[in-house]
């Protein structure tokens, strides 16, 4: 049996990231912008909203660098990791302090509709326009409508739980 904690009344933000890292999340890659100007993140917030049209909405903090770039070119590729894809993460995430367009190196790309990156080899890689960016607290919800889809279903998937990247085979 697990120890259990009190709950915790009027968490602070601190409580609240703790909190957070007991939620496994996939993790997905959005691309962004063009060839020096581009950019991208990991974000473990990618989900459905809509089938009809088909609709994606991920969770963006407003201080990344990608912001800017989504807004301004009106698309996004939103990969999401494989078992294979942990080092293409943590360039995406910033380690070793990759910046940028460098974060694309080491990794193969293709382009679909729009022009965005989508990671070869993804299990599921959607090509979308912005749809609508919401501005709530320290984050955007960006709502992306889907224009082409890429899958590799043998790929597995690339989770992050507690602090850390965990492959699960395909």
């Amino acid at each position: 049996m697990t120890a259990q904690t009190a709950f915790t009344d009027d968490p602070t933000p601190g409580d609240f990231r703790h909190a957070m890292r007991a939620m496994v999340g996939n993790c997905s890659l959005i691309t962004a912008g063009a060839g020096d100007r581009a950019s991208g993140l990991v974000v473990t917030s990618a989900i459905s909203l809509s089938a009809e049209p088909p609709l994606l909405l991920a969770c963006v903090n407003r201080s990344s660098s990608s912001l800017p770039l989504l807004s301004e070119f009106g698309c996004f590729g939103l990969s999401s990791l494989g078992a294979a894809h942990q080092a293409v993460a943590e360039r995406f995430s910033g380690f070793a302090g990759v910046k940028g367009a460098a974060r694309y190196e080491g990794a193969e790309w293709e382009t679909a509709v729009t022009g965005a990156r989508l990671l070869k080899g993804a299990p599921a890689a959607f090509d979308c326009t912005v749809d609508e960016m919401i501005e709530r607290a320290t984050h955007c919800i960006l709502i992306g409508r889907v224009r082409a889809i890429r899958t590799a279903p043998e790929a597995g998937a690339l989770m992050y739980w507690h602090g850390t990247y965990r492959p699960m085979p395909g």
